[in-house]
């Protein structure tokens, strides 16, 4: 049975995935292995990634490659998320660990990662034909899809990310007055209002949010409300409207005791909420379902040859 391997290198980790597509419609874990990053403390102002970063992932990409010693191993395909992509010392970064390490890491343009979040959303959610509309909230950027078949129609990625937000404008993860979180709040939908060609769900389409972010941020509300989690999981505008005040009322360390909220994104988890709540109200949706897959799924897929990539090739640079 035909294996696909992926390392993705982002923010928090650096993760080696080796999969195998079941009949069941269902990537089975051959192997998996991840080394822990904090790169969002390495960067500067204008995202450039310091001296101490760029050698942690010199070390994750070594550690992740060298971890799969079995004799028949997949080629793997090396990418990384936009905490690099978007970094401006980006070519010096991926010379480096290519140097090194003797893997070269590869960059997808923002669309590049919305149409993989949609094929595998799609795949995910079943493959028959009807209006889908995909929101994924990353550390960099947010990327949306939406399509009726099984590659999407509109891809748009905008630099609204969790982490580039909470740079930009709530230092250190917290909203010093209630006049701040106010100004990001009229920011982000001022954002979304203007760039250009942001898709907008229809009564009766079907819409999946593809990110630790959505995720995250439902189990907190689920939790909130006392209610059980349910095999496909789901978040509301009103849920998480509810749930913005306890990540406002609460500083980062407090946070990452809150369910649903892991330590490695407390500080970044008040900017994805608002970031969130912005993006739903832009695309006019009241509700998501909570979807396991993304982009690295996307990757898996197409490499495993599970979806037709004859018009779609996925476009890698670096």
């Amino acid at each position: 049975m035909r294996q696909a391997g992926l390392l993705d290198v982002g923010c928090h980790s650096a993760l080696l995935t080796v999969v195998r597509w079941r009949p069941e419609a269902v990537l089975e874990p051959v192997f998996s292995h991840k080394v822990r990053l904090r790169l969002h403390e390495s960067l500067d102002r204008k995202g450039r990634l310091g001296k101490d970063g760029v050698e942690s992932v010199q070390r994750a990409v070594a550690e992740a490659v060298a971890a799969d010693q079995r004799p028949r191993r997949p080629e793997v395909f090396a990418f990384a998320t936009s905490v690099i992509r978007d970094a401006p010392n980006r070519e010096e970064i991926i010379a480096l660990v290519a140097r090194t390490t003797g893997t070269r890491l590869r960059v997808l343009a923002g669309e590049e990662e919305a149409r993989l979040a949609y094929v595998a959303a799609r795949q995910w959610a079943g493959s028959a034909p009807g209006p889908l509309l995909v929101l994924d909230i990353g550390g960099g950027t947010v990327e949306v899809a939406s399509g009726t078949g099984r590659q999407p129609r509109i891809v748009r990625s905008l630099p609204l990310g969790a982490r580039t937000v909470t740079r930009e404008w709530l230092p250190g993860g917290t909203a010093p007055s209630a006049r701040r979180l106010a100004e990001v709040r009229r920011y982000l939908r001022h954002a979304l209002s203007v760039a250009p060609g942001v898709p907008r769900a229809e009564p009766g389409d079907r819409v999946l949010a593809c990110s630790k972010t959505f995720e995250q941020l439902s189990r907190l509300a689920d939790a909130s409300q006392h209610k059980p989690r349910q095999a496909r999981p789901q978040l509301t505008l009103s849920q998480l409207q509810a749930v913005i005040p306890l990540l406002t009322d609460s500083g980062p360390h407090r946070r990452a005791a809150l369910p649903g909220i892991s330590r490695h994104r407390a500080e970044q988890s008040l900017a994805g909420a608002l970031v969130a709540e912005a993006l739903m109200e832009a695309c006019g949706v009241k509700s998501v379902e909570i979807c396991p897959w993304s982009t690295r799924e996307g990757l898996l897929l197409e490499r495993l040859g599970v979806i037709d990539t004859a018009s779609h090739r996925h476009r890698g640079s670096g």
